[in-house]
């Protein structure tokens, strides 16, 4: 399962955000510095309106969405890539995850210490982006001793881990992210070898008040974190109130919904994140709907079919024979499997096709 690592400085509102994430209580949420000591793992739910529009369709009861798990990561302070605060068990936290959901303070509260002094959005962001950038540097310069040895020796791996090390380092020292280095297509690979840190996406949550909530795209703070990932990162970002989404832990659907437009708000923050959480990591689904259940499946967007079989069952891509496909959109609209395939909307798919999100398939094999 997919992972992603909610990080930032102390007191922003990480925890707050994870209870809200994973409807719990389990993180604690306070006010002082690394309250958070060991990570908070929750597996969080992909919503997904498609879901229960199948489950009509395929007449069964049980239902299983996509899932992403979260980890709520001890908070980070200036000088942690040399083991200030929490800083070496929040690097090792951080280098566990396929992707950083960073939340940001932008809400004013007196009551609530923040351990610089006061809020500045883009400051905290390059507190964090520096420090893991020179934890990457660390890492790479240590890395570099030992590959150098063997790339001298003739060892293609390390010959390769050379090239891209002497390249990334230069960037690295001008405190770019290695996420905003350019690679060739062949040299991806390496770099994931390296697990740096500052590769990862990030996903910025900008963590509002409540009664800002309504308007939160309109704030400077909010523009300003979303203007600062666009253009330095190519991320996306999105206001959210974690206290806020807390709060709507203990309430039915229903009433989370009465409880927002109070707010303001028709969708819930968390919603939006998760689903951007999802886009961020370039995932996509298909769906299998039948009666016994209506499930979703999490893919890389360019997947072809066997390789999407192989995320059911490894049976299902070795012995890969056709996907029967039909869109979400088609099936809904015509209401049935068998109206489809009168209208000609479900078909028979090779070991070629790429796989679309909302696609709707039975796979072939035979082992």
């Amino acid at each position: 399962m997919l992972r992603a690592g909610i990080v930032g400085l102390p007191n922003v509102g990480k925890s707050t955000l994870f209870n809200a994430l994973t409807r719990t209580r389990k993180a604690e949420s306070a006010n002082y510095p690394f309250c958070t000591i060991e990570p908070n793992v929750g597996v969080v739910q992909v919503p997904d309106e498609r879901l229960e529009v199948l489950r009509k369709i395929a007449k069964t009861n049980v239902v299983i969405p996509a899932a992403i798990e979260f980890v709520d990561i001890a908070g980070l302070v200036a000088g942690a890539s040399k083991g200030e605060g929490l800083g070496n068990q929040f690097l090792a936290n951080i280098r566990e995850v396929d992707a950083i959901i960073h939340v940001v303070r932008c809400f004013e509260d007196e009551n609530i210490v923040h351990n610089m002094g006061g809020m500045d959005p883009l400051r905290d962001i390059e507190v964090i982006n520096t420090e893991l950038i020179l934890a990457d540097i660390a890492a790479l310069e240590k890395r570099s001793e030992k590959a150098a040895k063997k790339a001298r020796g003739g060892e293609a791996e390390a010959i390769e881990e050379m090239a891209i090390i002497e390249k990334l380092l230069p960037h690295l020292n001008d405190n770019q992210p290695a996420l905003t280095f350019p690679l060739t297509e062949e040299e991806q690979p390496v770099l994931r070898r390296l697990f740096l840190l500052s590769a990862k996406p990030v996903l910025y949550a900008a963590n509002v008040a409540e009664d800002d909530l309504a308007d939160a795209s309109a704030k400077p703070h909010v523009q300003n974190v979303t203007k600062y990932a666009r253009e330095n990162l190519g991320a996306l970002a999105t206001p959210i109130s974690a206290r806020l989404e807390a709060e709507l832990c203990d309430l039915e659907p229903e009433e989370a919904k009465d409880f927002l437009r109070d707010f303001g708000v028709e969708d819930s923050g968390v919603s939006q994140l998760i689903r951007k959480a999802y886009e961020l990591l370039g995932l996509e689904t298909f769906f299998t709907a039948g009666e016994k259940e209506v499930r979703a499946w999490t893919f890389t967007k360019g997947t072809k079919a066997p390789q999407a079989a192989g995320v059911i069952h490894t049976d299902f891509e070795k012995g890969f024979i056709k996907a029967e496909v039909v869109s979400y959109e088609d099936l809904a609209h015509l209401g049935s499997v068998a109206a489809a395939r009168e209208a000609g909307k479900y078909r028979l798919e090779g070991k070629e096709y790429i796989f679309r999100d909302g696609d709707v398939t039975l796979f072939r094999f035979n082992v």
